[in-house]
């Protein structure tokens, strides 16, 4: 099978099922943008390699989870609307979500000023997923009705699960967060 089709070339691309939309599309770029949290995501997982902390094939095992299911955000995204979703988005998943943040943010300094993104290129990379999980998201309410509401729910705390990741991640690496400091 080969990889390019050509089916692309005059800027439209499939949803599930068949339908040729515009590759600038609603759907595809909610979808795009969860691709490239994904993405994102997977490099953060790549600094991991030359790293040693306790939790860290816990962590490994968490976001490949976390991979999944944005595939499983994106088949929701692509399949057009009145379609059956072959890969459903489950309560379960946020519920997954919140339980992981509640443990990493009880174990993380309470936060009293915003931070600036950054620390150790793991923690920098999964604040960068944060902000592209961010446009998925404001990309999926502009479909309305269109959309699971699970969908838009497990984006919203993808994000915060994102934040809490980043800031647990650079503490466990020893990387001091630096908070936002007003003018002077």
């Amino acid at each position: 099978m080969k990889i390019y089709t050509k089916t692309g070339d005059k800027g439209t691309t499939s949803l599930i099922y068949g339908q040729r939309v515009a590759k600038n599309d609603g759907r595809v770029e909610a979808y795009g943008s969860c691709d490239e949290t994904n993405s994102m995501i997977g490099l953060a997982l790549s600094y991991l390699k030359n790293t040693q902390f306790e939790e860290k094939s816990s962590l490994i095992s968490i976001f490949n989870k976390i991979q999944t299911t944005l595939f499983h955000v994106g088949a929701e995204l692509a399949t057009p609307t009145g379609k059956e979703v072959k890969w459903k988005l489950r309560d379960e998943d946020i519920a997954e979500l919140e339980k992981q943040i509640d443990e990493w943010d009880s174990v993380l300094p309470p936060l009293t000023n915003f931070i600036l993104p950054g620390g150790h290129p793991v923690g920098a990379a999964l604040h960068v997923a944060r902000t592209v999980v961010r446009r998925a998201e404001r990309s999926a309410v502009t479909l309305g009705d269109d959309v699971n509401p699970l969908v838009l729910s497990y984006l919203n705390r993808l994000s915060d699960f994102l934040f809490v990741a980043a800031r647990f991640v650079n503490a466990k690496l020893g990387e001091v967060e630096t908070t936002l400091q007003p003018n002077s």
